[in-house]
């Protein structure tokens, strides 16, 4: 009887031990049994997702699906640094694309704000604008946490500096990638018309550290980017410097390879100048490039980010002038232009 007791007492110990590590923690179990193993798994993420996840996505042109990626597995990507080293140079991208759906989504409201203004519909318009701006914060803290992983990255020294060892193309890709998400925070934190903090020093920061990377090997995207701050920054063009030249410069190489980003950093300027000619003939000159040239494979999700950009800002005019969007398939056209008469039209009585 004794020696079933003891038994009995003996596996009440065993199973609250159990429990307790399980339940309540383990320090010592967790240090040297479920790390270790856990380890060598966040780790094979990391490779996987640098080696081969990043790559394959960059092949395609589902932004959607990018973006949307980008968001489910933020969570996941960025846990593994409990258990391993911090995944950088992942999360700079993951950051770059769930900022884009929370700039999707701003854009959206924009469009809905517009409509109803034209419409005279001043509380509909009140409630997008409120929407607008709340998404504009969210992309704003989403593109900041992604500059902030550039400066980890960057063993935590400020960007602009001295230029960090850059040698594999996946470490200057992320470094790109880093500059635009930093230049993208600072755009949506004014954008979002409240502040979230985001440091206005940064769009410096990014121009010196865009010198970091080859321009003629990166499609005239480094230079398209200087010259955009320096068309926009008060004081930043050098002496001897004409960023409109240096644009013109990147769209060639852009369009050379396939890649035709600089266009939007083009458009963008000169829509911020008001120079509605010259964004119309950029926006033209975009639509006539990828009808004429498929995109480079191997960075084709570049080219429809590109894309994608240069038509919500048609969109943008269109629904301005008109009420709606850019007809599908119409990009580069206006509808005050002989071209706008051929572009389909509904008949309303089809909706009804």
């Amino acid at each position: 009887m004794k020696r079933h007791d003891t038994r009995t007492s003996l596996k009440w110990i065993i199973l609250s031990i159990v429990l307790l590590t399980f339940l309540g923690g383990c320090k010592a179990i967790n240090q040297f049994l479920v790390k270790p193993m856990i380890k060598p798994t966040g780790d094979a993420i990391t490779l996987m997702g640098e080696a081969h996840v990043t790559p394959h996505l960059l092949t395609t042109d589902d932004t959607i699906a990018g973006c949307t990626g980008a968001e489910a597995l933020g969570g996941l990507v960025g846990s593994i640094g409990r258990v391993t080293e911090e995944p950088h140079e992942l999360q700079i991208m993951l950051y770059l694309g769930s900022g884009g759906c929370e700039e999707s989504r701003a854009f959206e409201k924009e469009l809905e704000y517009l409509r109803a203004i034209r419409a005279q519909q001043p509380d509909m318009a009140q409630d997008a604008l409120i929407a607008q701006k709340n998404h504009h914060i969210n992309a704003a803290k989403r593109f900041y946490k992604g500059w902030q992983e550039l400066i980890a990255y960057n063993g935590g020294k400020e960007i602009g500096g001295a230029c960090p060892e850059l040698e594999q193309e996946f470490d200057q890709l992320i470094w790109l990638a880093g500059i635009i998400t930093g230049l993208q925070a600072l755009n949506h934190d004014i954008l979002s018309g409240i502040g979230t903090g985001v440091p206005k020093n940064i769009a410096a920061q990014a121009e010196r550290g865009a010198g970091c990377l080859d321009n003629d090997q990166w499609f005239g995207i480094p230079l398209a980017l200087k010259a955009t701050i320096w068309s926009l920054l008060p004081g930043a063009l050098p002496e001897g410097e004409n960023a409109w030249e240096r644009l013109e410069q990147s769209d060639l190489l852009g369009e050379k390879a396939r890649i035709r980003v600089p266009h939007v950093f083009h458009v963008v300027s000169a829509y911020s100048k008001g120079d509605m000619e010259r964004v119309r003939a950029v926006l033209k000159r975009h639509a006539e490039q990828i009808e004429l040239h498929k995109s480079n494979s191997k960075y084709r999700m570049f080219d429809a980010v590109a894309t994608e950009a240069l038509t919500r800002i048609s969109d943008k005019m269109w629904t301005e002038a008109t009420g709606h969007r850019t007809p599908v398939g119409q990009l580069g056209t206006f509808w005050d232009e002989n071209a706008a008469d051929d572009i389909e039209t509904v008949d309303l009585d089809d909706l009804f």
